[in-house]
């Protein structure tokens, strides 16, 4: 007889519904149905039990083919690729527990390594933004019971974060928001007729890149200001129409994603976004909110702020906490060649970096932590699978309006298998093992060479 477990954390966007409901076998080990998910959300807890799951590590061999490996044989080549690596990249931890990121963060100070998350690819621009002017911010749960203009800007819930309008942001009934929908007033700026576009008040199909063109004229809209004729492929009539709407509401959000922070203005653009928040609440009460696609890309930013102030590229490589985005990103030093091991965990590479980078981590040891076979899975050199975080594991987790939550285990993982968390700690007391057998080699040959 199935069992049903209530109130699941679902892992897969920065969303975080907390309302699933999982119907598991009798014996505890298998998902059998999934209630209130997505259709992404209810995939990745019925991946759980697939026939063809992976379930022991594999090893890449000379002709590009797998051999299964033991994890000890596993945990015995992560710890010598990191603990011999002058300058290894440790990627990903935005498909992991914050156990785990601060688990890896211990590994990467032993080995002088390089932590950078998936931020480096979509939102850091919004973390280098917020270091620069700050940000007015709220909780889901305000949006749900207060706001009555929303405004998506370069993003798509209809399809990234299917559940995000139904849960907080448009259709919900909340405190202050009895009417739901029919009480909100809503303004997409994107230069796509997108699913979420085509159920907007308002749609500015903003020119390709000139995102910040527009937020500049809605600044200067807003205060009553003379507009040209024409701006970023938009008419002024249209401006001053939905500066109008901004400003009429009693409560609002700027909600926005990588149609913005990754065209032309990047970091600047989202400054301009915050300030025209600012301007906003001369008016009314406005907040704005990064769109985070990874469940714990958040946790993983907040994981690295609290060990070493900054929330992703960060280089320990000098003994030290270093950050310069540009430099110390992911891309960068893969193109450049400074970086000689790659390991992978909770992200995957192979699928969202450029080529150049790609060919590059196939060309060096490197490491793929994931219960997934992806594109980065098959360029590594080993490829760990683990336990499912928040279905096989808890874990904390960070939603995307920075509110951390505590994931569910709802079932057991395939008898032997080990969760991301042990199989880092595994790797920690091997790497400090041949780091002392190197420090004691070295202080060996010193002597000698005194002698």
């Amino acid at each position: 007889m199935t069992k049903l477990v209530t109130d699941v954390i679902c892992p897969f966007c920065g969303t975080l519904c907390d309302d699933l409901e999982i119907e598991v076998s009798d014996d505890g080990k298998k998902v059998t149905g999934v209630y209130n998910a997505c259709a992404i959300g209810a995939e990745k807890f019925l991946h759980s039990a697939a026939a063809d799951r992976v379930t022991r590590p594999r090893m890449q061999q000379a002709d590009g083919s797998y051999k299964e490996v033991s994890y000890d044989e596993a945990v015995e080549y992560a710890a010598r690729v990191l603990a011999n690596a002058k300058k290894p990249l440790m990627y990903g931890w935005s498909s992991t527990s914050c156990e785990a990121q601060s688990k890896g963060h211990e590994i990467a100070e032993l080995v002088g390594a390089v932590v950078d998350n998936t931020a480096t690819v979509c939102h850091g621009s919004t973390l280098i933004a917020l270091q620069d002017v700050g940000i007015p911010s709220c909780t889901l749960g305000e949006i749900k019971n207060r706001a009555d203009r929303i405004l998506f800007w370069g993003c798509n819930p209809a399809h990234a974060h299917p559940r995000h309008m139904s849960r907080y942001s448009i259709f919900p009934r909340g405190f202050f928001t009895g009417k739901g929908h029919k009480g909100r007033k809503m303004i997409v700026v994107d230069p796509r007729v997108t699913d979420t576009a085509k159920l907007a008040d308002v749609h500015l199909q903003v020119e390709q890149g000139r995102d910040y063109e527009l937020l500049s004229a809605l600044r200067v809209a807003i205060r009553g200001n003379k507009l040209p004729d024409v701006v970023a492929g938009i008419r002024k009539e249209r401006i001053y129409e939905a500066a109008d709407l901004l400003k009429s509401g009693r409560f609002g959000i700027i909600f926005f994603g990588m149609g913005v922070t990754q065209s032309l203005g990047k970091n600047h653009n989202i400054d301009e976004a915050i300030m025209l928040t600012k301007d906003l609440n001369d008016y009314t009460k406005f907040s704005i909110m990064a769109m985070r696609g990874h469940y714990n890309v958040t946790g993983s930013g907040e994981v690295l702020g609290w060990q070493y102030g900054y929330p992703f590229c960060v280089d320990l490589s000098r003994g030290f906490a270093r950050y310069n985005p540009g430099e110390t990103s992911s891309n960068d030093l893969l193109v450049r060649g400074e970086v000689d091991a790659v390991f992978v965990i909770g992200s995957d590479p192979g699928a969202h970096f450029p080529i150049s980078s790609v060919r590059k981590i196939a060309e060096l040891p490197s490491v793929a932590v994931d219960p997934h076979i992806t594109p980065t899975t098959e360029i590594s050199k080993l490829h760990v699978p683990v336990a499912f975080v928040g279905v096989e594991v808890a874990g904390c987790c960070y939603r995307m309006d920075n509110v951390p939550i505590e994931s569910r285990k709802v079932v057991e993982p395939p008898e032997g298998m080990l969760t991301d968390e042990e199989f880092l700690e595994r790797v920690l007391q091997r790497v400090k093992e041949l780091k002392a057998e190197q420090g004691a080699a070295a202080a060996a040959a010193k002597g000698k060479v005194t002698a």
